[in-house]
Formats: C-alpha cells, sequence, structure tokens
C-alpha cells in the first residue's frame, strides 16, 4: 500500500510539474504575443504619424501662397541660335492659392494656381494672372503678350494667328522688355514683328511641343 501511495503521489506530482511548465510555456507564449503585438501597434502608429504629416505637408505645399519662388531659386535663360532663350533651372509645378514671384516676364513656368487659364485661341484685350498663364503653359500652350510699344497692326496679325491656333492665348503685358513675347515652358522669344518668320516657327515648335509638362491637358474649362 505504501509503495501504491508512493507511485501515486510521484505520478501526481510529475503531473503537476509537468502542467506547470505548460502553464509557463503558454505565459512566455502569450508575452512573445504581447510583445510583437504591442510592437506591430508602435510600428503603425509611427508609420500613420510619418503619413499624415507628410500628408498634411502635401497639402500646405499644394494650396499654400507661394510668394518667394516659383522652382528652385536657380536658374537662367540661354540664347540659341534661333533666338529661343531657354530656361536652366528647375521649374516647379505645385499648385498655390497665392501670388509667385517668377524670376523671369512673363513668365515660362514654375508654381501657379490649379486653375488654368483658358487657351482655346483665347485673346485677352486685359492683363492676365501670370499664375493662370503659366497653368496654360503646362498644357502644352503658347502665350503671346505684347506692350503698348507694339505696333496696331502686329497685335491684330498676332491676334488673328492666335484665333486661330488652338492652345495659344494672347494678352497685354506691361512689364516686359521686348514689345512682343512669346512664351511656351520654359521657352521665350522677344521679336519686334509679327511678320518675323521666327513667330510661326515658335507656334509650330512649342505648341502642343516636346517641352510640354501635360501634352493633350485641356485649355478649356479654366478660368477667363
Amino acid at each position: 500500500m505504501a509503495t501504491a501511495k508512493k507511485s501515486s503521489s510521484a505520478a501526481r506530482k510529475a503531473r503537476i510539474e509537468e502542467m506547470r511548465r505548460a502553464e509557463q510555456a503558454r505565459e512566455r507564449r502569450n508575452r512573445i504575443l504581447t510583445i510583437g503585438a504591442s510592437v506591430l501597434v508602435v510600428a503603425g502608429l509611427v508609420v500613420g504619424g510619418v503619413f499624415i504629416v507628410k500628408s498634411q505637408d502635401g497639402k500646405k505645399s499644394d494650396t499654400a501662397s507661394d510668394t518667394t519662388s516659383s522652382g528652385d531659386g536657380k536658374g537662367h535663360f540661354v540664347t540659341g541660335t534661333d533666338g529661343v532663350r531657354t530656361w536652366t533651372g528647375k521649374l516647379a509645378r505645385n499648385h498655390v492659392t497665392g501670388t509667385v514671384n517668377y524670376p523671369m516676364h512673363p513668365p515660362v513656368g514654375g508654381n501657379h494656381n490649379q486653375v488654368w487659364l483658358n487657351c482655346n485661341g483665347d485673346v485677352y484685350t486685359k492683363a492676365v494672372h501670370d499664375e493662370n498663364a503659366v497653368h496654360a503653359l503646362e498644357h502644352g500652350a503658347v502665350w503671346v503678350t505684347y506692350t503698348d510699344k507694339a505696333k496696331k497692326s502686329d497685335v491684330d496679325k498676332l491676334a488673328a494667328k492666335v484665333k486661330q491656333t488652338p492652345y495659344s492665348l494672347m494678352s497685354p503685358y506691361s512689364s516686359q522688355t521686348s514689345p512682343i513675347e512669346l512664351s511656351a515652358w520654359g521657352h521665350q522669344l522677344s521679336v519686334t514683328s509679327a511678320d518675323d518668320p521666327k513667330v510661326a516657327k515658335f507656334f509650330e515648335t512649342y505648341v502642343q511641343g516636346k517641352q510640354t509638362p501635360e501634352p493633350g491637358a485641356s485649355c478649356t474649362g479654366g478660368t477667363m
């Protein structure tokens, strides 16, 4: 009997010990799972926080007023043998709600208003906002501008040319140095006469030309 009791007691102790080891193993697994879950939660919060911050930054850059720069602050025009000036610096393409301090006049690119200026052969008799016109350039338009030093006959000829040319627009621009300027995204040409052969060549090259950041984008449905 004593031997049987001892055997039973030993077996019970063995089962208890086995159950204790099993319980300890479960506790270790649970701790590992808990720690793992906590790490994932923290990582998720960190990633989510970074995403929110970046999203907010993106929204700020897309909607905030830009009154300082249209690009990276560096760049200048280089004049080719055909007389066309090409801007060497980076031209940013963010949408902004305020005014932009363009380094050239008329501007040939840079941050701009989210609404483009209608450029389906539109001729404006009053000055337009640079920020809307630049958006039209982004769509591949050629922008013809002139001062009061341009001859009326030249203005009339250029207006007729623009009216017949989709993806072009025209408006007066008092602060430019040349009587007549033709601008496309990143490119500009100064002329003194509408009969200059360079005018037709500029239209041929840059209306929906290779320089266009958004070829095929609409030139209607914007602002007038």
